[in-house]
């Protein structure tokens, strides 16, 4: 059974694709694992392969989504993305952003290409 925030991140991810659908990305994979690291979506946009990290809040009481990707959780991210570009043999650009969703008191999508640099 799924926990409340499980439920919670299921849903964020989902609008994240369609989102990101919508402004001309194709979804590649959707929760792909490697280790202890899950890279919530990978899409691609022409010759760019875009690792994103999905966060997502019922409102901003205590920070914004974008604040709650450590240092060590890009790090694992950056380590399934370097696993799934070689396993691929992906020879394209790569990036990694970030979508930060609000869902109260109204829905708010921000996309933040290029944010673990």
């Amino acid at each position: 059974m799924k926990t409340p925030a499980r439920h919670t991140g299921d849903h964020g991810e989902n609008l994240a694709a369609r989102f990101l659908q919508e402004i001309g990305y194709q979804l590649v994979r959707q929760n792909f694992r490697y280790g202890h690291a899950e890279i919530d979506l990978i899409m691609q946009k022409g010759n760019l392969l875009v690792f994103v990290e999905v966060k997502t809040r019922r409102n901003a009481e205590y920070g914004y989504p974008e604040e709650f990707v450590s240092k060590k959780q890009a790090a694992q991210i950056t380590r399934a993305a370097e696993h799934y570009i070689l396993k691929t043999d992906w020879q394209g650009n790569i990036r990694f952003d970030i979508v930060a969703i609000l869902t109260e008191p109204e829905l708010s999508i921000k996309h933040l290409p290029d944010a673990f640099y």
